[in-house]
Formats: structure tokens, sequence, C-alpha cells
């Protein structure tokens, strides 16, 4: 998996297959991680935010500013549903009470792999105003959803245009799977706004806190089998994101930083390929992320 706009188009348009997910899997230890993980990343960022005083910032020396950065993520999702519409097979059903988890990656060898193959993000952004504190970014999470292996799940609805309502086990060996898991894929474009906060005497370290609000699509690869029926596996335009998220960074020697995240997402997949039909799902995401950036001025000097 490379950055988006290469391998996604690539086989998004040739209909080339992509390397088997079920490499990719995780066990259920990802499943009991601690959400305590996310609280305390969003009491560092914003609880705190309001007791500060925000340093006075020199005022910069060019008319704009770039940045972009590279980074690793880790989340948690909230229950869901899963909706399947199969006309063709007579099938208009629901899975309720979804569960699903990430697959980080980066803890199973993070220089063993390629670095786009773990759940990374990129940002690139602009500030684009003289005081460098309102701009605009390019937000992608390339980050992976699987429904857990082994799970009792709530069906109901109509199969073969018969009325269901039954508990099913949800696993490979029984038939299902359901990977979103070269990725779920968050796209955003985002307004930035920045807080400086603090510089070091000799001028070589300078905090700054960060909020970001946008909106955009989700690219999700696809990748499911339904009572032993496959898809054809392959990337596509799934649907919508909204999402907010807050940020300290941290500079040093001016252009390289390092930017801790908080974020919260809310997703909608519609239309996404299964056998002989298509489904429908949506939920929320805590996400945190660790990113390593640069930074430069632009433009004439004032």
């Amino acid at each position: 998996m490379t950055i988006f706009g290469v391998t996604y188009f690539y086989y998004f348009y040739t209909g080339k297959p992509y390397p088997d997910p079920r490499s990719c899997k995780t066990d259920t230890k990802y499943m009991k991680r601690s959400r305590m993980g996310v609280i305390n990343a969003w009491l560092l960022l914003f609880v705190l935010i309001p007791g500060v005083s925000f340093a006075q910032n020199a005022s910069p020396s060019h008319r704009g500013e770039l940045y972009f950065s590279w980074g690793y993520n880790t989340e948690w999702y909230t229950r869901s549903r899963v909706k399947v519409n199969q006309p063709s097979l007579g099938n208009d059903y629901t899975f309720y009470n979804v569960k699903g988890h990430d697959h980080r990656g980066w803890d199973e060898g993070l220089f063993s792999k390629a670095l786009s193959i773990p759940q990374y993000n990129y940002r690139i952004g602009y500030f684009f105003n003289d005081k460098h504190d309102l701009g605009v970014e390019i937000n992608f999470d390339h980050t992976k959803f699987i429904i857990a292996d082994e799970q009792a799940m709530a069906l109901k609805g109509k199969l073969g245009g018969r009325n269901v309502d039954t508990l099913i086990q949800f696993a490979e060996k029984t038939g299902f799977h359901y990977f979103l898991n070269n990725g779920a894929n968050f796209l955003l474009f985002n307004i930035v706004k920045r807080w400086h906060w603090y510089t070091n005497p000799q001028n070589n370290v300078k905090l700054d806190l960060l909020g970001k609000a946008g909106i955009g699509p989700v690219i999700p690869h696809v990748d499911n089998t339904l009572f032993g029926k496959d898809n054809d596996p392959g990337f596509q335009l799934g649907g919508w994101n909204t999402g907010v998220e807050g940020a300290l960074r941290a500079t040093f020697y001016r252009y390289v930083y390092l930017e801790f995240c908080g974020k919260l997402d809310y997703a909608r997949y519609s239309n996404l390929k299964v056998y002989e039909g298509r489904a429908s799902q949506a939920f929320g995401t805590a996400e945190i992320i660790l990113n390593l950036g640069i930074t430069f001025p632009t433009g004439k000097k004032k």
C-alpha cells in the first residue's frame, strides 16, 4: 500500500487484484486494548487548553507556510449495523451490534516491511494568512476495519424471500468474513486553526496547539464473504466522512516537527460490493496519531 493517489488509483482503474488481506489479519488481543488511551489523549489536547496562557508569537517573515507529515495511527470503533441487499437472491437483511477492530501493523516490526503497509497517515497543509494561524489541509488516514471473527451476531430481514430473525456465528469457518483491511481510508479536506503556546529562550523549540475540522470521501478496499459467497475485492468510492482533530505540535529548529493528535471521525459507507449485491454501514472512530513532519515558509518576505 503506497500513498493515496498512486496504488489506490492503480488497482482501482486497472482492476488487478490487490494482495490478499487475510495475510494482514489480527487476533483477538487487539479487541481487548483499553480505551483509556483515547480518553487520556483527548484530555491532554483539549481539557488543558483553556488553562494555558498562549505565548505571543513573533510576526512571521514570509507570506505563507507549507507543511507535510507522515505517521501512524491506532483506532477504536463504535458498534454498528451492516445492511445487505442482494435482489437476485431475494436477500435484504441487516447484521446488528457489529463489533470491529483495527490492525495496527506498525507494532509488528515497522522497519521489516514497507512503511506504507501498517496503518499510516499523512497531512499536507498550508497556512495562508499573515499570522500563519489559519490554514487548509489534505488529511488522509489509512485505517483498517475488520469485523471480529467468532462473534455471535443478530441477523434480521429476508433470506431467500423469507423473513428471518436469528443469531449467527460470524466466522470464517462458517462462511463469513468482512474486511475494510486495505483500508477503511478516511480522506478529509480540513480547515486548520493554530494557537502558539510556547517558545524556548533559544528560539529553537516551539509548541503549538492545532484544531482541525473537515469533510471528505471514504475510499475503502472491500473484501467479504457472506454465507460462503465471495465478493470481487477492490477499491471503490464508498461514501463520506467528517471529523475533528486536536494536535500538539513541537517544532525543532524551525523546520522539523513532531505532532501528537487525537481525532474523532464519523464515516458513512454505501454501495459496498458484496456477492450479487451491495452493503451499507456507518460507524464512529476514535483515533490516536503520531506524525513526523517538515514545515517551511513560502512566498515573498514581508
